[in-house]
C-alpha cells in the first residue's frame, strides 16, 4: 500500500499536537511496534528501543517546561509504502530541522523515526504557523 501524502501530513501534525498537548497516551499509539524505530532528540544519543523512545516521551511530555512546537514548512516525501515529512519546530524561540519517518502499521500511519536538531539558518516561519491541530 503506498503512502498519500494528504493522509502523511496529518499524522506528521498529530504528531505535534500530541507533543505540543504533552499527550503521552496519543504519542505513545503514533509510534509503530512491529517496525525498527529510531528517536533522536536534541542533544541526546539515538534511541533505538521501542521502551527507551517511549520513556523518552513521558519524560518530555511530563516536564512543565516544555513548551508548545508549533511545525512548519512540513514537506512530504514519499517511498512507496514509506514517507518521510521534513520540517522546521519552533519551540521556546528556537527553530529545530526535524525529520519524522512514517509507515503503515495495521491499517494506520504510525511513526518510525523522529530527529530534530538545531538548524543554523531556519526558514522565516510561515504567515498562518499555528499549533497543530488546533
Amino acid at each position: 500500500m503506498n503512502m498519500d501524502a494528504t493522509a502523511v501530513l496529518f499524522a506528521n501534525e498529530a504528531f505535534y499536537h500530541a507533543f505540543s498537548q504533552r499527550d503521552f497516551p496519543a504519542m505513545e499509539r503514533l509510534w509503530a511496534r512491529e517496525w525498527p524505530v529510531v528517536c533522536i532528540h536534541p542533544g541526546w544519543p539515538a534511541l533505538t528501543d521501542y521502551t527507551a523512545i517511549l520513556e523518552s516521551w513521558r519524560r518530555i511530555l511530563g516536564n512543565p517546561a516544555t513548551g508548545t512546537v508549533i511545525p512548519h514548512h512540513a514537506r512530504a516525501l514519499l517511498y512507496g509504502p514509506v514517507a518521510t515529512v521534513l520540517c522546521y519546530e519552533e519551540i521556546q524561540g528556537a527553530v529545530l530541522v526535524a525529520s519524522n519517518a512514517f509507515v503503515i502499521e495495521g491499517g494506520e500511519i504510525r511513526i518510525v523515526h523522529h530527529h530534530a536538531s538545531p538548524c543554523a539558518h531556519p526558514p522565516p516561519p510561515e504567515a498562518k504557523a499555528a499549533p497543530a491541530l488546533q
